[in-house]
């Protein structure tokens, strides 16, 4: 069953990378900060998924929502600050 979880995790990583890509050669703003909230959600599935490799997925889950919680405020603080101060190559 750890075979699963592993190629699971591998496939994050793999999506992760295109995430990666997107954020460095994004063509917007815009572009970015939502490749930076794919690769902030495939690590959460990648931190849950760790869990379930160690067999404590009790531990990692509860890592895998603090750092959902920190993606969501990041998420909404770069949108308030995009909402008073626009982007001119949008």
């Amino acid at each position: 069953m750890t075979d699963v979880f592993t190629l699971g995790a591998a496939v994050v990583v793999a999506v992760s990378a295109a995430g990666f890509y997107r954020i460095i050669a994004g063509r917007t703003v815009y572009d970015r900060l939502l490749a930076a909230g794919a690769v902030g959600t495939n690590a959460i599935v990648l931190l849950a998924l760790t869990g379930f490799i160690f067999e404590r997925p009790e531990a990692f889950v509860d890592l895998a929502l603090a750092y959902a919680l920190l993606n969501f405020i990041g998420a909404v603080a770069a949108g308030k600050y995009l909402e008073r101060h626009p982007v001119e190559d949008a």
